[in-house]
């Protein structure tokens, strides 16, 4: 391929696999772990139950899953893949990074492996990569993987945040096609002054002068990270599409990050798009961070709402705070 012909390559969805763990954590679980109940919990998130992994089971072995699914649906050899993306903040190690785990365990012998940590808009980010690096004409065949075993971090003392979190991974293909690929716009930014609102702690044990809590797990200030996504989804995606020469109008489907019924509720009441055109994936699996989007997606597509040559609206938001947007052609 030579330098000229790169501006047309474009970077097309042709594959999709999602994963869940086996085990089951219902709303009447909780009841006899924390003062809580069914109603209380399905009132305030929208959430009924969600999957986690029990001993043994690792976020590597939910991606292999997703992976497993995709090929299996699709008859197709990940072989010549050049390139693996994974999205997680729960990956088995620091490093090896789960991109790496996937290109062994498929023994993939010529693709490049990366993580982005990109929390619950890992995702989107990861499929903005991969399309920057088919358009640019270095790759042709690119493995977005997002994935996540939140139950390890999850601090189920919270009352508060415990019941929201769910283990899963989802994973898309892309290839480079010539003519309209997928990805018809994208958008990203971030809050850093946020971070406190919304965090796991690392090697470092303070931020901002101040002592961090849960050693190892997951810190969420609920209320701040709730205005920080509606007043986000609501002022950003407006403009953005404007931008593009697109409105919501030209939105078949609103695939937000599932963090909580009630934010996307109050998000399309402030954008004017009807829920009922907004797919959700955490009423039977939680908030499962980067794999939401993917595993949202093909729940609408597996029974029947998503259709082929439909715009799709992905967007992710979380810690970070960070968050990132993406219009999608819909191909499969």
């Amino acid at each position: 391929m030579t330098f000229n012909e790169r501006p047309s390559s474009r970077a097309q969805i042709t594959a999709m696999g999602t994963y869940v763990p086996e085990k089951i954590l219902a709303n009447a679980d909780f009841e006899r772990m924390i003062d809580t109940d069914d109603e209380w919990i399905v009132q305030r998130t929208g959430i009924r139950e969600r999957r986690v992994v029990v001993d043994g089971e690792y976020t590597s072995d939910l991606a292999f899953k997703a992976v497993e699914d995709m090929q299996a649906r699709y008859n197709i050899s990940v072989e010549d893949i050049d390139m693996i993306l994974c999205a997680s903040t729960t990956s088995d190690y620091p490093f090896p990074t789960l991109a790496a785990q996937v290109q062994a365990k498929f023994n993939i012998p010529r693709s490049g492996a990366l993580d982005v940590h990109g929390a619950c808009a890992g995702f989107v980010y990861a499929l903005q990569v991969a399309n920057a690096m088919i358009t640019a004409g270095g790759h042709r065949k690119i493995l977005v993987i997002g994935a996540e075993t939140l139950s390890r971090v999850t601090d189920y003392s919270d009352r508060s945040s415990c019941i929201l979190f769910g283990d899963a991974a989802g994973a898309f293909l892309l290839e480079r096609v010539e003519g309209e690929g997928s990805l018809l716009a994208s958008h990203n930014g971030a809050d850093g002054h946020g971070s406190v609102h919304l965090y796991r702690t690392g090697l470092r044990k303070e931020m901002n002068g101040k002592a961090m809590l849960g050693e190892g797990k997951m810190i969420q200030n609920g209320p701040e990270v709730y205005r920080f996504a509606v007043t986000t989804l609501s002022r950003v995606i407006p403009n953005w599409l404007r931008a593009q020469g697109l409105s919501l109008n030209d939105i078949q489907w609103f695939v937000p990050h599932s963090a909580n019924l009630r934010i996307l509720e109050s998000a399309t009441a402030r954008l004017n798009f009807p829920m009922e055109r907004t797919l959700f994936s955490g009423e039977f699996h939680g908030n499962t961070s980067a794999a939401s989007i993917p595993l949202a997606v093909d729940l609408g597509v597996k029974d029947g709402r998503v259709q082929i040559g439909d715009n799709l609206l992905l967007y992710g938001f979380g810690g970070g705070l960070v968050h990132a947007g993406a219009v999608i052609k819909w191909t499969i």
